[in-house]
């Protein structure tokens, strides 16, 4: 796949699309002051200037490296038609190793799991501000109360979303600057934690330095999210309004550390330099701002995560699911399945943990996991558009950090790291069988030129000694190209039970960017006995393939291309129109054939985990009860014609494909 920037990636810079970007993008990144300076402190032996500059100072870094170089500067600019993602970086590389995609699986389900804990954690720590107030509040429910509401109205889109949390996120990143200013200007000299020689000394000297990194990388969580927001609102506004929000995290962190420094003594478990920073009068105020600001946190990885899912779908890593565009932005997208198995898992995690606290010890873990598989990805990205040099210098750069970060967040997987990876490892099995179960059945289907079988398919819709099947018999094929038909369409028709129609259809279904677009292109193969009809949809409109072809019918019939009235003589006098049946192909494990033990599994578990999809009847609209789901085994024999060593070349050269065999004319994508 070419790399193809769309209209989205490029778009002018608006103040509603900066609006908005506020609202989706920054939530979780956004976020991160309400906990990031605690954690680092509660993770502390001794608190003083020369601890507080280093841990500043790492901050600092950490965002300018991993976030504005890697994903705001570099890491943008991988956008697959104006998606991004790490399953979008995937589809990108040309070249790809036999191995890649078990990078970008495991990255993808890292940031699936991300989504499932950032909403949790996020929501808990601003609700557990209350307790300032009311040390009774029931956390827990009010947390469940919030995080229904929220998935609740994810199907209104995330564009009446940004709408409605864009100005609270522009009030929010300012508050966060008021508030860091009024603190460094008692200490400016906390401005020193510019230079890398604080942060350097930090992991060098201080007892479990190394350690803190765990803390200090919870500043930069919401990294990998804004890239795969990258389709709901374009690289250009992303830029722009990070100069803001980064100018405004960076003041209130170096508020926070002016604070600590100057009130070292007053340092507890219990105390949060986040609240600590704002005057006594705005602390009831700001932890309702802080709340709101949570709630919109987790807007970012739920819009993240339906992205995420919908590479997945196309790039066949998981099964056709029903995606809802509820704006008219394609990037913009509600995914029923995938919103409640989030909303069950945030449940679970906060019933699990239900304090904050225990949720940092998971939270961090799996979203490093996938920095790093995005980075490697990266570096096949960037190998044929960048010199080896600088390719090396990124590499070495991004690989140092991150795997330091792994390193010190796996430090946290017996105390509750174990639930991230435990979430994006079932998420991997999922995608992984069904990848490798699609390429196992995959292996038993080819594609083949249709026009070796013109004759024998004109032949068996003229012969009367076999029963008509239907008058206008249609089926669904996915080949892309007129020239080419499935070898198992040919066996429905000409083996597993020949079937005579007058008029054999192919019915081709593309869903193209154009949200709106209805179009389609009417090829007679054989005129009056062998059509082809592509149907290109646009994204917006349903998928009522039944009702579409149709309608194309009556176009036909007005244009006088084709007669639909019926064949026999008793309806032909009274001009009713001819039948029509579909048939939809489903190949399924032969009885007789034996895989392999792993094969076997993978194809066990593949037609399990299918049920969860949509059938293609459902995911094309069809009339149910006119539709025929006929079952074809996978080693239905490639060879139509049999022929012998003296034959004559009458009949089309075809041959037996063994069933370990890798060769084929094309493989269904």
């Amino acid at each position: 796949m070419n790399h193809n920037p769309s209209a989205g990636t490029s778009s002018k810079v608006t103040l509603a699309g900066l609006l908005i970007t506020l609202g989706i993008v920054y939530g979780d990144v956004g976020t991160s002051p309400l906990y990031t300076v605690r954690a680092i402190l509660n993770g502390a032996s001794v608190i003083n200037e020369s601890f507080v500059l280093g841990a500043i100072s790492c901050v600092f870094w950490t965002l300018t490296l991993q976030t504005t170089v890697k994903y705001i500067i570099i890491t943008l600019r991988a956008d697959n038609k104006g998606e991004g993602g790490i399953l979008s970086l995937f589809a990108l590389l040309k070249m790809r190793k036999s191995w890649v995609y078990l990078i970008a699986i495991i990255g993808g389900c890292a940031l699936l799991a991300d989504g499932i804990i950032t909403p949790a954690i996020t929501v808990t720590s601003a609700i557990e501000g209350l307790r300032l107030f009311n040390p009774d509040i029931p956390v827990v429910t009010v947390v469940l109360i919030i995080l229904s509401v929220l998935f609740a109205i994810q199907q209104f889109g995330t564009n009446f979303l940004g709408k409605s949390f864009g100005p609270m996120m522009f009030f929010w990143f300012s508050m966060l600057g008021v508030l860091g200013i009024s603190q460094i200007i008692y200490f400016p000299e906390v401005l020193k934690a510019i230079n890398p020689y604080y942060a350097i000394k930090l992991l060098a000297e201080y007892p479990n330095g190394f350690v803190l990194l765990g803390a200090v990388f919870l500043c930069t969580t919401g990294a990998e999210a804004l890239y795969s927001d990258l389709g709901h609102c374009g690289i250009s506004n992303i830029r722009v309004s990070w100069i803001f929000v980064k100018s405004c995290l960076l003041l209130n962190y170096f508020g926070q550390g002016a604070w600590v420094i100057t009130h070292a003594n007053q340092i507890t478990e219990n105390v949060n330099p986040f609240y600590a920073t704002m005057p006594q009068w705005f602390v009831m105020p700001g932890v309702f701002i802080a709340t709101a600001a949570a709630i919109i946190a987790s807007q970012a990885l739920i819009s993240g995560s339906y992205t995420i899912i919908s590479e997945a779908i196309s790039l066949n890593f998981f099964p056709k699911v029903r995606i809802q565009y509820p704006t008219t932005i394609k990037g913009q997208m509600y995914i029923p399945l995938i919103n409640t198995v989030l909303y069950l898992g945030c449940c679970f995690v906060v019933l699990y943990f239900r304090e904050s606290s225990g949720m940092e010890a998971a939270y961090g873990l799996s979203i490093t996991i996938a920095m790093l598989m995005t980075s490697i990805l990266l570096m096949f990205y960037l190998r044929s558009r960048v010199s080896p040099y600088l390719q090396a210098l990124i590499g070495i750069t991004f690989f140092t950090i991150e795997l330091s970060f792994l390193a010190a967040n796996m430090t946290k997987f017996s105390k509750g790291g174990w639930i991230s990876v435990m979430i994006a490892g079932v998420f991997v099995l999922i995608m992984y069988i069904w990848h490798k179960g699609r390429r196992i059945k995959n292996s038993f289907i080819t594609f083949v030129k249709i026009a070796d079988y013109l004759p024998v398919i004109e032949a068996i819709s003229k012969d009367q000694t076999i029963p008509k099947f239907a008058t206008n018999l249609v089926y669904i094929t996915h080949a892309n190209y007129t020239t080419e038909i499935e070898n198992k369409i040919l066996y429905s028709i000409l083996r597993k039970q020949p079937k005579r129609a007058d008029v054999y259809w192919l019915l081709h279904v593309d869903i193209v960017d154009a949200p709106h677009t209805t179009e389609y292109e009417v090829h007679p193969l054989i005129p009056g006995t062998l059509i082809r009809i592509d149907l290109r949809l646009g994204f917006k409109v349903p998928t009522k393939v039944n009702l579409y072809f149709h309608k194309i019918i009556r176009d036909l019939m007005a244009d006088q291309q084709v007669d639909m009235v019926s064949h026999y003589p008793s309806l032909n006098a009274y001009n009713v129109l001819s039948d029509f049946r579909y048939i939809v192909i489903d190949r399924v494990p032969n009885k007789d054939y034996d895989f392999e033990n792993f094969q076997q599994f993978i194809m066990n578990m593949y037609f399990r985990i299918r049920k969860i999809g949509l059938s293609d009847v459902k995911n094309l609209g069809l009339d149910a009860t006119n539709v025929r789901v006929e079952s074809v085994p996978l080693l239905a024999n490639s060879e139509i014609f049999e022929r012998d060593a003296h034959a004559d070349n009458t009949a089309p050269n075809t041959r037996k494909i063994k069933p370990n065999e890798l060769k084929f004319i094309k493989v269904v994508k």
